[in-house]
C-alpha cells in the first residue's frame, strides 16, 4: 500500500476535515466516569472521600486515606444508544462493548517514628479508561434544503475545495493513473487539492474551460434539488491513562498527594455517504463517498490534591488537574464512486487510490480543571458527597500556535467554560452498601445546542466479605448533539439523542 506525507492541510471555516478540527479538540479534552463500581455508583463524587482506586485518579490525596495496602480491578459493559433525526428520517442504532476499564494498587507505608507529624505515605499505580469512543449512528433522510444551489449535496464539499484552484493542480497528468495522481497531488499541494481532484475526476465537477490548465472556475454536474442521503458513522477506540501516585498523611487531619499521568489515545472512525438524486439536468445521479481516520497519541499531565478532615464527620477536598499535553498522529484513506449519464447510458467512475495519507504530528493542549469537594460521614452508617468542577474548553490549543491561529481562535469563540456537579450517597447495613448518585455537566459550546447539557444518574450495591469487596453499579447518562455530516460544503446536521448505559463490576481487596 502506498504512503504519502501531506505537508500542508488548509483551513476552511475554522477547521479542516481530517487533520484537526474543533470536534477533535473537544473529544480529547473530555473524560467520562469510567472507574470502579463504587466510584461510578456515587457518580464520581469522590474528591473529598478517597479510599478508592478511582478516587486516587480523581484526587491524588485519596490514596493516603487507605489504612492498608489495597488493590482493585473493574470490568464494565457499555451500551450506547443513538436516536438520530435527519430531515424526514429517524433511525435508531446501538453499540455494546465489554472491557476491563480499571485496575490498580496502592501501597501504604506507616511511619514508625511515632513522634513525627507525618503519619504515613503511600505509593500507587493505576490504570483508568477515561473515555470510550465506541459509537455508531446512521443519518437517513431526504435533504430538501431549498436554497437555489447544490449546497445540500456532497457536490458542495468538492466544489468548496476546488473553487479557485488551477485545473492542472487537481487532475491527472498524461500517462498518470488516478492513484498516482492522488498521491502526487497530496505530496505537492496537500489535502484540499486531493479533495478537489476527487470531485473533478469523478465527474462531479466540471471546469469552465477543460482545455485551459490555468482554469480556476468550476460548476457542478449535480443539479440543485432534493437528495436522498444515507450517512453512516462508526467509531471505535478509547482514551486512557496510567497514574503514578504519591501521597502522605500529616497529623490526623490533612492528606496531600500528587499524580503523574501518562495518557494514550487510540481512535478509529469510518464514515460512508450514499447520495442519490433524480433532479432535472443532473448528469451525476449517485455518489458513494467513504472516509477512514486512524488517530493515535500520547500525553502527559499532573494533578495536585488535598483532603482535610474538619471534624470526624466533615471533609473538604480540592484538586488541580493540569492541562494534558498530547502529541497526536493521524492517517486517512478515501474512496469515491459515482454513477453518471454518459450519452443515455449509466457509467460508473471509481476512484480507489489505495493510498494512506500520513499527516505530520501535531500537539494538543487540553484545558486545566479545578475541583472542590465536600463530604459528610455518618459514623459507620453512610456518607454523602458533593463535587464541583470547572473547565474552560475555550482554552484548548493546537500547537505550534502560529500554525493554528485561525483554528485556535475558532475554538475560543465556539467553546466556553463548563461546570460539572456530582453528588453521591452511600448507606451501609451489615455487609451491604447501598449507593446512588447524580451528575450534571454543562455544555462546552457557547450555543448550548451543538452539544447539550448532560444528565446522569447511578445506582449501586456492594458486599463486604472482610478483606475482599464486590461491587456492582448501573449508571446512565443522556446528551444530545447536532452533528454536521461534513465541516465543509455539506454542513447540514443530524440531531442525535444519545443514551449511555453501563453495568460495572469491581473486585477490591486489602493486600
Amino acid at each position: 500500500m502506498k504512503k504519502l506525507n501531506v505537508l500542508f492541510i488548509g483551513l476552511l471555516s475554522m477547521s479542516t476535515v481530517y487533520a484537526q478540527d474543533i470536534s477533535d479538540a473537544l473529544r480529547y479534552s473530555q473524560s467520562e466516569i469510567q472507574g470502579t463500581a463504587r466510584f461510578r455508583a456515587l457518580s464520581g463524587a469522590f474528591g473529598a472521600l478517597g479510599g478508592d482506586m478511582s478516587a486516587v485518579s480523581a484526587n491524588p490525596a485519596g490514596s493516603a486515606i487507605f489504612s492498608r495496602s489495597h488493590a482493585s480491578f473493574t470490568g464494565s459493559n457499555v451500551d450506547v444508544d443513538n436516536n438520530t433525526q435527519y430531515f424526514n428520517g429517524i433511525t435508531n442504532s446501538g453499540e455494546s462493548t465489554f472491557d476491563i476499564n480499571q485496575g490498580g494498587a496502592a501501597f501504604v507505608f506507616a511511619n514508625r517514628n511515632t513522634n513525627s507529624s507525618w503519619k504515613k505515605f503511600t505509593l500507587a499505580i493505576a490504570y483508568d479508561r477515561t473515555n470510550n469512543y465506541d459509537d455508531n449512528w446512521n443519518a437517513i433522510g431526504l435533504n430538501t434544503n431549498d436554497d437555489g444551489n447544490f449546497s445540500n449535496s456532497i457536490a458542495s464539499y468538492f466544489y468548496d475545495y476546488a473553487d479557485g484552484k488551477r485545473l492542472d493542480e487537481i487532475s491527472t497528468l498524461p500517462g498518470e493513473s488516478l492513484s498516482e495522481a492522488y498521491q502526487d497531488i497530496g505530496e505537492v499541494f496537500g489535502f484540499g487539492n486531493q479533495q478537489a481532484f476527487l470531485g473533478f475526476e469523478s465527474f462531479i465537477l466540471e471546469p469552465d474551460d477543460i482545455n485551459d490548465d490555468a482554469n480556476t472556475l468550476y460548476s457542478s454536474n449535480i443539479s440543485p434539488g432534493n437528495f436522498n442521503h444515507d450517512y453512516s458513522y462508526l467509531a471505535t477506540g478509547y482514551n486512557g491513562k496510567i497514574t503514578f501516585n504519591v501521597a502522605t498523611q500529616y497529623e490526623d487531619n490533612l492528606y496531600l498527594g500528587i499524580n503523574l499521568n501518562s495518557h494514550f489515545i487510540d481512535y478509529q472512525r469510518s464514515t460512508l455517504l450514499f447520495e442519490n438524486n433524480s433532479n432535472p439536468g443532473s448528469i451525476v445521479s449517485a455518489v458513494e463517498f467513504e472516509n477512514n481516520l486512524s488517530t493515535t497519541g500520547t500525553g502527559f499531565s499532573f494533578q495536585l490534591g488535598g483532603i482535610m478532615k474538619l471534624s470526624p464527620e466533615f471533609r473538604v477536598g480540592v484538586t488541580y488537574d493540569s492541562p494534558t499535553w498530547y502529541t497526536i498522529e493521524e492517517e486517512t484513506t478515501q474512496y469515491l464512486a459515482t454513477v453518471r449519464d454518459d450519452n443515455g447510458t449509466n457509467a460508473t467512475q471509481v476512484i480507489n487510490p489505495d493510498v494512506v495519507n500520513i499527516y505530520p504530528r501535531y500537539k494538543l493542549q487540553t484545558p486545566a480543571k479545578i475541583t472542590g469537594s465536600l463530604a459528610y460521614i455518618f459514623a459507620k452508617k453512610g456518607l454523602i458527597s458533593f463535587d464541583y468542577s470547572k473547565k474552560n474548553y475555550g482554552n484548548t490549543k493546537f500547537k505550534p500556535e502560529s500554525d493554528y491561529t485561525d483554528l485556535n481562535a475558532g475554538i475560543g469563540n465556539v467553546l466556553t467554560d463548563a461546570a460539572t456537579y456530582r453528588i453521591g450517597g452511600e448507606y451501609k447495613h451489615k455487609q451491604f452498601s447501598f449507593r446512588g448518585g447524580y451528575r450534571f455537566e454543562e455544555s462546552p459550546y457557547e450555543d448550548g445546542v451543538t452539544v447539550s447539557d448532560l444528565n446522569g444518574y447511578s445506582l449501586g450495591l456492594g458486599f463486604n466479605f472482610g478483606n475482599t469487596k464486590l461491587d456492582i453499579t448501573y449508571d446512565q447518562s443522556e446528551r444530545s448533539f447536532a452533528t454536521p455530516l461534513y465541516n465543509v460544503g455539506l454542513i447540514d446536521t443530524a440531531s442525535i439523542d444519545q443514551t449511555n448505559s453501563n453495568i460495572t463490576l469491581s473486585l477490591s481487596f486489602n493486600i
